[in-house]
């Protein structure tokens, strides 16, 4: 669906559906939930650490370092830009990356949270949402991309 198309074009969010805005909001609000509680973990003191368990550290940076990108991302699909649907895409991958990683570690018998394993699931989730619903509306998809292009080098600059 382009933009032009949207049934919000020319609401009083401007020319973007209200749902882009909601998926904008909810990745920027998890990115700096995400950031603060990994940065908490990361660098507080030893008690702050010895309360989060049995953390697996690739797992909590990974988290962590892409908490900025899940923030870029939201601001991305707020300015209803085509690099935030990408980006989105990355995250969602990336995490599910991650998260077969983690899936290895776990079954070679190292120690883990079960909250660690509820978490990546919930972000694959709502990322993997996003990517699909801001891939489909700004052309990352298909054909859609390519007429994304064109409606780019036409002029069409969103």
């Amino acid at each position: 669906m382009s933009v032009t198309n949207s049934p919000a074009a020319g609401n009083a969010f401007g020319k973007r559906p209200l749902w882009a805005w909601l998926l904008a909001g909810i990745a920027i609000l998890f990115g700096v939930a995400t950031i603060i509680s990994g940065g908490t973990v990361l660098f507080g003191n030893a008690e702050t650490r010895a309360a989060a368990g049995a953390v697996v550290p690739f797992v909590l940076w990974f988290n962590f370092l892409s908490g900025f990108a899940y923030v870029l991302a939201g601001i991305g699909l707020a300015l209803w830009k085509p690099w935030g649907a990408w980006l989105a895409a990355l995250i969602a991958a990336s995490i599910l990356v991650a998260s077969a990683v983690f899936a290895a570690h776990v079954m070679s018998g190292g120690a883990y949270e079960m909250r660690t394993v509820m978490a990546m699931t919930l972000r694959a989730a709502v990322w993997l949402g996003i990517a699909l619903a801001s891939c489909q509306a700004l052309g990352c998809i298909g054909a859609q991309r390519r007429a994304a292009i064109k409606n780019h080098r036409n002029g069409d600059r969103r």
